[in-house]
């Protein structure tokens, strides 16, 4: 299936695993919504809404760059009419936008729990929520959020309870809005990595590049998200997804083409991931 012609409003998309689901839906002829923050250059994160609007049209897809802070719930609601004015509509949308701090009850600032409740768990609502005149009006409307599968082991609250809590609200939004919008035939799925993904937030929070070794590259989400994407009607809806079962669901076995360092020795398994 491909996504020439549809429309995809992705959240968090100047960087990372959000601009490379861009530019994988971007190669089909889609039109891509970067809503993201980074309008200007950072002295230390590649990439604007700007410069990826540009690696989206050279491409092949169409580009239509906004500044949002997701946590603006007006300012979502207008960047969501503003994209459906541009482009005719919504097809799906992408909750990609993340922060996260990797501490115990014990350490965390409260305003920065407030930023992760915000950013992660609160933008799916207020996303979702702005996007749903749009999908509905869709043929076939897709919410994809970058959460994990529900993994109730102790060991993933004993170190990072408050990140934790704010991911797996993300999943279980997954699973109430699948249930909610099936009445309007919309597709709600999660999508996480199996293996660490070589991202600026991973160098950032690990502080040096050196797992990188031992990761993946973006371009194992950004095809697993094409395959949900463009997935027909609610047959994957409901699901929390990782990204190597629903490529291998598709009939991918090279994995090994998504290694960041091809002799970087074992992968590192992602959070929330036995």
């Amino acid at each position: 299936m491909s996504l020439s012609a549809k429309t995809l409003f992705i959240t968090g998309a100047s960087r990372g695993i959000g601009r490379e689901i861009a530019l994988k839906a971007a190669a089909d002829g889609a039109n891509i919504v970067i809503a993201a923050k980074s309008a200007e250059p950072h002295p230390k994160l590649e990439g604007t809404i700007f410069s990826v609007a540009a690696e989206v049209e050279a491409a092949g897809g169409k580009a239509l760059a906004l500044q949002l802070d997701v946590r603006d719930e007006q300012a979502v609601a207008a960047a969501m009419a503003q994209a459906a004015e541009h482009f005719g509509g919504i097809d799906a949308l992408v909750n990609n936008a993340g922060a996260i701090k990797l501490v115990g009850v014990e350490k965390l600032e409260p305003k920065r729990f407030d930023l992760m409740y915000q950013i992660n768990t609160r933008a799916v609502m207020v996303c979702s929520q702005a996007a749903l005149p749009y999908l509905k009006k869709s043929a076939g409307g897709h919410i994809l959020n970058l959460s994990p599968p529900l993994n109730l082991d102790a060991k993933w609250f004993a170190q990072h309870g408050p990140y934790t809590v704010t991911k797996y609200g993300m999943s279980m939004l997954t699973l109430g809005m699948s249930e909610e919008f099936k009445k309007y035939g919309i597709s709600v799925n999660s999508l996480w990595p199996k293996t660490m993904i070589a991202t600026a937030a991973i160098e950032f929070e690990l502080g040096s590049r050196d797992a990188f070794k031992r990761a993946r590259t973006t371009a194992i989400m950004a095809d697993a998200a094409h395959a949900i994407l463009s997935s027909e009607g609610r047959s994957l809806t409901g699901r929390l997804l990782i990204d190597e079962d629903i490529l291998r669901e598709r009939g991918v076995s090279d994995f090994e083409q998504y290694r960041f360092d091809p002799a970087g020795g074992s992968l590192v398994p992602d959070l929330f991931v036995d």
